[in-house]
């Protein structure tokens, strides 16, 4: 016959289970994981960006960007292989980081950020330096000028979140309250505006020392106050 020797009742105690005198232990916890939220206030107006910009390509290639400049002059931005600019339309650019950039006027976007907030950069992109036009970009998402909430409506066309174009006034009730993780959009009867990765796309020239009109990439104001603030879900 086989005889076992008695184990004390300490060695039977397993971890994460019941320990030997009854008592429940609870497996560790996992560290908490800090969620990035972009800003959407700021009190400095400098825009000024020094380090390394990229283009994606319509291939999907990311390479270092190259500036056309004013004379014709091409100009590597960062070092590597030159990317062609296009003839037709304006580069998707990008820079590292969460942080969106101002290069040559346009905004970079940020090589962390989802797809969908890139694709609101980029799509911004295509109306900056063009008038303000009050109703613009409301019959149709193409126009030759744009109001307030018409640039923030082509803005989000661009990453598909938006399929007609809203006014300030609906912008109020527009998908999910509060401030986004990327993008936020503010809206009251008179005026609406959106901080995508740091950066403003306004048609006003509130809290922007160039007073430049129409669409442009701006400044985050020192405060967002009067304003339904709104995002798009997950972003």
């Amino acid at each position: 016959m086989l005889f076992l020797a008695a184990l004390p009742v300490s060695a039977l105690a397993v971890t994460g289970g019941v320990a030997a005198g009854g008592t429940p232990t609870a497996p560790p916890k996992a560290p908490a994981v800090k969620r990035h939220t972009a800003p959407i206030t700021s009190h400095s107006t400098s825009l000024a960006y020094n380090g390394p910009v990229y283009e994606k390509t319509a291939t999907g290639q990311v390479v270092p960007f190259v500036s056309v400049q004013a004379s014709g002059e091409q100009r590597v931005v960062t070092g590597g292989s030159a990317a062609v600019v296009p003839a037709a339309g304006k580069p998707e650019l990008l820079v590292p980081g969460h942080v969106a950039r101002i290069v040559d006027g346009l905004a970079a976007a940020p090589m962390s950020a989802p797809l969908a907030v890139q694709q609101i950069v980029w799509a911004g992109n295509q109306i900056i330096g063009l008038p303000y036009i009050f109703g613009g970009g409301h019959a149709s998402f193409v126009a030759s000028g744009y109001d307030c909430s018409g640039t923030v409506s082509f803005a989000l066309h661009g990453a598909s979140l938006l399929a007609t174009p809203m006014d300030s006034s609906e912008f109020m009730g527009w998908d999910s309250r509060g401030v986004g993780t990327w993008v936020t959009v503010f809206a009251n009867g008179g005026h609406a505006y959106m901080t995508v990765a740091g950066l403003r796309l306004d048609t006003s020239a509130a809290d922007d020392p160039t007073n430049q009109q129409g669409p442009r990439w701006r400044p985050l104001r020192p405060a967002n106050s009067g304003y339904t603030i709104r995002h798009p879900t997950a972003l």
